[in-house]
């Protein structure tokens, strides 16, 4: 059957798929545009269930906000390789996603790749179409969605970082600096008293052990614990953390100073955590 370059070029178009891939299947749906195309979706549900398994440890971490500045959806989409994570149709379709979480604000990862993107189609339908065309496993990792009625700071370092911190009082541009502090310090835990109690036991097991190893006394052991102990809760909550904009101040000062308050905060590096475990740690949707 002769198939022309024209109907070639709107299967591509349509599919996003290589040039031969298209002639092969118009010739298989006997120049049928429309039964070519369906023929085209399948093929590509096939080659993403077939590169679904490849680890995924590059992408793009990518922020969306709402017209009042007072939402924001963070995503991590991941691909293969940094040259994917460059590429235009890759990020586009990262942006898609988060704009998609914004609007949506779905409860779970599986819903967010149910819901539908303006052109009609699913998230994750345009992920396994992009998968069929670039020819790498593409994943939606995860998304978070923060909400305040006052203000919330977004930033993201590059493409592979991104911080949203939702701030009650203080101003605009706080909000913003704590974000661009998170991104930098990646603090584990707003407040020392979110740190779950079996955290504070095994570093308190550790620093007994080290000190008990200098051959301390036992008081002098019990003092230097408490004390390493503070400082390592000042390294992994945020409200212990020296501001980076200024070491000799902490958040918890900063805080005070202007009057504020971090209700929340959320930080999204590509990658972390993924050789340990591919799935995601799933949505986190605070109001």
């Amino acid at each position: 059957m002769n198939i022309t370059a024209d109907a070639v070029k709107q299967l591509r178009e349509r599919t996003g798929a290589g040039m031969m891939e298209c002639k092969k299947a118009l010739v298989e749906a006997k120049g049928d545009l429309d039964a070519a195309a369906e023929l085209m979706r399948k093929q590509g549900h096939a080659k993403a269930d077939k590169k679904a398994a490849r680890l995924a440890t590059e992408g793009v971490v990518v922020v969306a906000r709402s017209a009042d500045a007072r939402t924001a959806a963070m995503v991590e989409i991941n691909c293969e390789t940094d040259f994917v994570a460059r590429e235009q149709s890759f990020r586009a379709f990262a942006q898609a996603v988060a704009e998609c979480a914004l609007t949506a604000q779905p409860a779970s990862l599986a819903a967010l790749g149910e819901a539908r993107l303006p052109s009609g189609e699913s998230i994750e339908e345009r992920r396994r179409a992009l998968i069929a065309k670039i020819g790498e496993n593409i994943s939606v990792r995860r998304f978070a969605v923060l909400s305040t009625p006052e203000h919330l700071g977004a930033y993201v370092h590059g493409t592979r970082i991104g911080a949203l911190v939702a701030v009650r009082g203080g101003a605009a541009g706080l909000a913003y600096d704590l974000a661009m502090h998170v991104a930098a310090s990646n603090p584990r835990y707003l407040t020392q008293a979110q740190v779950p109690a079996e955290v504070m036991a095994k570093e308190r097991e550790i620093l007994t052990q080290q000190a008990q190893g200098e051959g301390k006394p036992p008081e002098i052991v019990a003092r230097m614990v408490e004390g390493r102990l503070r400082k390592t809760l000042g390294e992994i909550t945020l409200a212990g953390q020296p501001f980076v904009k200024d070491l000799d101040v902490t958040i918890e000062k900063l805080l005070k100073g202007a009057k504020a308050e971090v209700v929340a905060f959320e930080r999204f590096e590509v990658g972390a955590g993924i050789e340990k475990r591919q799935e995601g740690t799933g949505p986190a949707v605070r109001h």
